[in-house]
């Protein structure tokens, strides 16, 4: 691969932006953002020799080609002020607006984070981060740029740091391009990435194309020929291009089997034309002529691919023997397979072109990604990220011929969740093409789907074993969650009309308008049915939700030692986390001052309005109250996972947060949260890590201590 110097300067990008911005106040904007970068990178070297200035204005002449917006134009202009620059995110969002703070803050996280190893489990976690940072898709295409400049300039560091940024890249970067349907930023990305990680390879492949390039030219410009007279005879207006295709592309087939002397279609064509009839046309003058390969015919104009790309697909049979793949689309198709979802920002500004909601498709996904990251654990997270973002995707149709797009292996109760959460929670049954199926059965490309519905169907929990979405899995486990609420509402009324009952006072003068204002105000609940729900799960007894309206002061620290008394010792819960001894069926909480995990010496302790918190032995939190005490339990057979916090000090020669996450990565051990604090001799890393163990932890705690710059390690409280 022949590595060229990319010199760009202000002077010549902005007359390339002033062809996609036009608003005067927009490009003074663009400008002011350029010179406060120049200023903060002033004297600043990148490793290649040039100044560092160059790397933010490449970046920036990369996301414009994708005709984004201004915003996207000053933030990449901006992306490593914070990094590189003495300035702060206040001070950006005074000078640029909060947006443009926002995303070039998102930006600079995201560049501190990379792969440690090689591993799938590496690559998925990182993906969790940088998709759960990038609450604006912005922040990816400017991720997307800033990695293509530096991989075109990948040669300046050192050969293994060389095969760790394209590993990153082709595990991380290069699938989120290709679902933002970024096909010009992909392409380049795979092909730098094989040139880095399989050097020998990529030269082969290219020696073998160079050997037959003059040869491939002169038969791809006779087929741009021959293919231009079908069309002009029947008075298309179009556009035609060739290529041959990109060593990647050519790798591939090489990878799946085939021999170089077998591959045939390397040479490709792609014709652009006004109108989507005209498309249609155009594939048939060409098969008239030109003998099409079976099966090699694909329509995604009328079932466009995953990331929104449509065009019609045929290999045929062309002059000299080759295999030609010609390519069929709309100058507006070509401009979204180019430049994918970033192109539209400009469309909805502008409105000059119809969107169609693509962009909200398309964020959906990511929204729905990082809402997963929040409600499931990390195992499931996975698969949600290999289902949803990167699984081979099938189009099924509905009655009335809408495409719907799912994972393969999907069934239909994805394809009902898909059409509406409603559809999902009362479907009964499914007919795929006029045939009764199990709502299991896996759908296939082309499938015809009936749901049948009933106004007393309802989910089943089974469905969650084999469902593939996690839209389908997230809307069951909602409704289930909705019902036992319901369920433990109803129960909470019952058995404080019960105690009510058995204490021979009225329903209606206890539980007041009045009362329930002060039971509210003195538990800090929001309404009635929190109150009824803080019985039936047990937090407060019926008890001590009355002494709160009576004046009796019954409290609850007195109720439940008097539970305890009378209870026999062997009497155990085994459904929570914690085996309360003298307690059955008991709500017990995990101290917040100490965060006890499975293996720690507990105590609980019945403290009022909270029932039984659990503490760690030595916590210096627990008033010495020997009536007050209780003992508890880890329950064995448990797998949950814990919070616990790491107080982590180290020298002050550089910011060690990724080698610190690295570390964690390693191990498996996900952070939860962590802050970071600057001393005059030290940095002081705060951090809250999701554990299954005290083994963990400790684990943990030897990797960090046999690191030189780490001064102490310990367990906060």
């Amino acid at each position: 691969m022949e590595i060229k110097e990319e010199i760009i300067t202000f002077d010549e990008l902005y007359e390339k932006i002033k062809l996609n911005i036009r608003d005067t106040e927009e490009l003074l904007k663009i400008k002011e953002a350029y010179n406060f970068a120049l200023e903060h990178h002033k004297g600043m070297k990148r490793l290649t020799g040039e100044d560092f200035i160059n790397h933010p204005l490449c970046v920036t002449n990369i996301v414009n080609d994708l005709n984004v917006d201004a915003v996207t134009i000053e933030a990449a202009l901006l992306h490593e002020v914070l990094d590189n620059g003495e300035t702060s995110v206040s001070e950006l969002e005074e000078k640029f607006g909060s947006v443009v703070a926002t995303i070039v803050e998102s930006v600079t996280k995201i560049n501190k984070l990379e792969l440690t190893d090689d591993s799938e489990s590496s690559a998925i976690y990182l993906r969790k981060v940088l998709v759960g940072l990038a609450t604006d898709v912005r922040v990816l295409f400017i991720k997307l740029a800033d990695r293509l400049h530096n991989m075109r300039t990948n040669y300046a560091i050192n050969p293994k740091k060389q095969k760790q940024k394209a590993y990153e890249t082709q595990a991380v970067l290069i699938p989120i391009a290709h679902r933002l349907g970024i096909n010009s930023i992909k392409s380049e990305l795979e092909d730098l990435c094989l040139y880095y990680t399989k050097p020998d390879v990529y030269q082969d492949i290219l020696d073998k194309l160079n050997d037959t390039r003059e040869e491939l030219n002169d038969s791809l410009n006779e087929m741009k020929e021959s293919i231009s007279n079908i069309l002009t005879e029947q008075g298309l207006k179009f556009k035609i291009k060739g290529r041959v295709k990109s060593v990647h592309s050519l790798y591939n087939k090489l990878a799946s089997g085939k021999k170089w002397n077998d591959i045939y279609d390397v040479l490709a064509l792609r014709v652009i034309l006004e109108e989507v009839s005209d498309c249609y046309m155009a594939v048939g003058l060409v098969h008239s002529k030109y003998r099409p390969i079976p099966k090699r015919f694909k329509d995604y104009i009328a079932m466009p691919k995953a990331n929104m790309y449509q065009s019609l697909h045929t290999t045929v049979f062309g002059v000299d023997g080759y295999l030609f793949e010609v390519q069929f689309r709309t100058y507006e198709m070509d401009e979204f397979a180019e430049k994918g979802m970033a192109s539209h920002w400009s469309y909805k500004e502008h409105g000059t072109k119809k969107v169609q909601n693509i962009m909200e498709q398309k964020l959906e996904m990511f929204r729905n990604l990082i809402e997963t990251s929040e409600e499931l654990d990390d195992n499931d997270f996975e698969a949600s990220v290999n289902s949803d973002m990167l699984a081979e995707m099938i189009y099924v149709f509905t009655p009335k011929g809408d495409v719907i797009e799912l994972p393969r292996g999907a069934t239909p109760i994805d394809f009902a969740y898909r059409i509406h959460s409603d559809i999902g929670d009362k479907m009964v049954g499914a007919i795929v093409n006029d045939a009764i199926v199990p709502l299991n059965h896996e759908l296939d490309n082309n499938d015809i789907v009936r749901i049948k519905t009933s106004s007393v169907g309802t989910p089943n929990k089974d469905w969650l074993s084999f469902v593939k979405t996690s839209q389908a899995k997230n809307k069951i486990k909602s409704y289930f969650s909705k019902q036992e609420r319901t369920l433990m509402i109803e129960k909470g009324k019952d058995i404080l009309e019960k105690e009510l009952r058995k204490r021979k006072l009225s329903f209606n003068e206890v539980m007041s308008d009045e009362n329930i204002k002060k039971i509210l105000n003195d538990l800090k609940l929001t309404d009635l049915d929190e109150i009824y729900l803080s019985i039936g799960t047990l937090r407060f007894t019926a008890g001590y939700i009355i002494s709160l309206t009576t004046g009796t002061k019954e409290s609850l620290e007195d109720a439940l030692i008097e539970k305890v008394s009378r209870t026999s010792l062997g009497e155990k819960n085994y459904k929570n986390d914690i085996i309360v001894a003298g307690i059955g069926d008991l709500l017990v909480h995990i101290a917040k001052c100490c965060k006890p995990v499975k293996g720690d010496e507990i105590v609980g302790f019945i403290t009022k309005g909270q029932g039984i918190t659990v503490h760690k032995n030595n916590c210096s939190n627990i008033k010495q109250n020997e009536e007050r005490m209780i003992e508890v339990s880890w329950n064995e057979a448990s797998d949950s996972t814990y919070l616990a916090d790491l107080i982590i000090e180290t020298d002050h020669s550089k910011n060690y947060l990724t080698d610190i996450i690295a570390i964690f990565t390693k191990r498996n051990i996900y952070v939860d949260a962590f802050k970071t604090k600057e001393y005059d001799n030290s940095f002081v890393y705060e951090v809250t890590l999701k554990v299954k163990q005290k083994e963990d932890i400790d684990k943990i705690i030897f990797d960090l201590e046999m690191n030189s710059y780490v001064i102490s390690v310990r367990r906060n409280k």
